[in-house]
């Protein structure tokens, strides 16, 4: 295709397809990192997919009604159980996208406006060494807050790998004045080596409403032996008294229930012999319903040619975006600007890992000239604080971005 236009109207196609990556032994670069933190490993561009980590954030987005509904609901543990969803489907675009996004260049930044959905978002790479990615997403019409800081701790064990997205959401839905904390769950990618790539993620996810003292405690659940829990998420939200008020179960995959929890023990009884399909077919729904749940989200359908194309949702395909104009205003440092994602998009592996490698190394002078000069380096929107609600350490957005003032903006490309 030669025009953007052409291909981002149909926003459910890249300008080329993935490059094939049987050719390459992901083995060779990986047996000398047995046990190892995996975020100083220099990967060829190949095991990539082209985006940054911090456009992979900003897809925790994507389901952005869902807090405009809690913003609605009058009762809290309706609203709970609503951002419940919204917690489970930020996590849901990773199913199969085993491509690696990107490492984010220090002081690289993000911008996403979708005045449609009525928000706007920026994120920071705030830290090289650990990595830490800062990101904030407020309203448009002051409805809500939602923010974090992620250091994403990939860690390699033979044949799997493993991410721990240590950080935490905060979620701040400002007419109620409430305020929501939790953790995302595990990430593992299989079959590192051999066979086919495929993902779970698993642990469990506490969500807090700091206001209301309700919480939900969401199971999300590890494979199995047969493949009989592969996606599964189950919890239940509780009062303050600890008095359980809802069920919550589903898939991370698919689409997520919410049932009374008397109901929800009947059925268990009854059903306890009933089985449960343990491949995923394509449309048939595998999660039985039980009868009276209501139903709290499900999961946008990929686009048809979306294997091709790094198993991207139609949502991930509009994130490198250039509409005519945006470009003086994106701030220099924006990962739609960077050539390395821009020639693997175009599929250009070539000009890819010339670039990719030429901004590392670049980075990596620009680091010795500062610690040369006794310099540190200064975040441009986020600065190091303290989360008001966990008392924790946490990167808080500082303002001032969406003022399009970019002239002290480092030249990182």
């Amino acid at each position: 295709m030669n025009s953007e236009e052409e291909f981002y109207d149909a926003e459910t196609a890249l300008p080329a397809e993935m490059i094939s990556r049987n050719n390459f032994s992901v083995w060779n670069i990986l047996k000398k990192c047995i046990g190892m933190e995996l975020s100083k490993i220099a990967m060829p561009v190949v095991f990539n997919e082209p985006l940054s980590f911090l456009q992979r954030i900003s897809e925790y987005m994507e389901h952005t009604h869902l807090i405009h509904k809690a913003c609605s609901l009058s009762d809290s543990i309706e609203r709970m159980q609503v951002v419940a969803a919204f917690a489970v489907s930020a996590v849901a675009s990773q199913w199969e996208r085993t491509g690696k996004p990107f490492n984010p260049l220090l002081g690289e930044t993000y911008e996403l406006t979708r005045e449609e959905e009525g928000y706007r978002l920026i994120s920071e790479q705030v830290s090289h060494h650990p990595p830490i990615s800062a990101f904030h997403a407020q309203s448009l019409k002051q409805e809500f807050e939602f923010h974090g800081s992620i250091y994403p701790k990939l860690k390699f064990w033979g044949k799997s790998v493993e991410a721990e997205p240590k950080g935490t959401m905060t979620l701040e839905l400002l007419k109620h004045k409430e305020a929501y904390t939790w953790t995302n769950p595990m990430c593992c990618v299989h079959n590192i080596i051999l066979g086919k790539l495929w993902i779970e993620q698993y642990g469990t996810v506490e969500i807090v409403n700091h206001s209301t003292g309700d919480k939900c405690v969401l199971n999300f659940k590890p494979c199995g032996m047969f493949g009989k829990e592969l996606h599964r998420v189950e919890g239940h939200i509780q009062d303050k008294s600890k008095k359980k008020r809802r069920v919550i179960y589903g898939k991370w995959t698919e689409c997520m229930y919410s049932v009374d929890p008397k109901v929800y023990e009947a059925n268990k009884k009854a059903d306890k012999k009933a089985d449960l399909a343990d491949e995923m077919p394509e449309v048939q729904e595998t999660v039985t319903v039980i009868p009276g749940s209501a139903l709290l989200w499900r999961i946008t359908p990929r686009p048809a040619h979306s294997a091709q194309m790094y198993n991207f949702t139609s949502f991930a395909m509009t994130l490198n975006e250039l509409e005519p104009g945006m470009e003086r205003l994106l701030a220099p440092t924006d990962c739609r600007l960077r050539p390395d994602i821009k020639a693997m998009e175009n599929g250009d592996i070539d000009t890819a890992s010339t670039e990719k490698e030429r901004l590392e190394e670049k980075q990596r002078a620009a680091r010795k000239e500062r610690s040369k000069d006794e310099e540190e380096w200064s975040t441009r929107w986020f600065q190091l604080g303290t989360n008001p609600h966990t008392g924790a350490e946490d990167w808080l957005y500082t303002g001032g971005y969406f003022d399009r003032s970019y002239t002290d903006c480092p030249n990182i490309y």
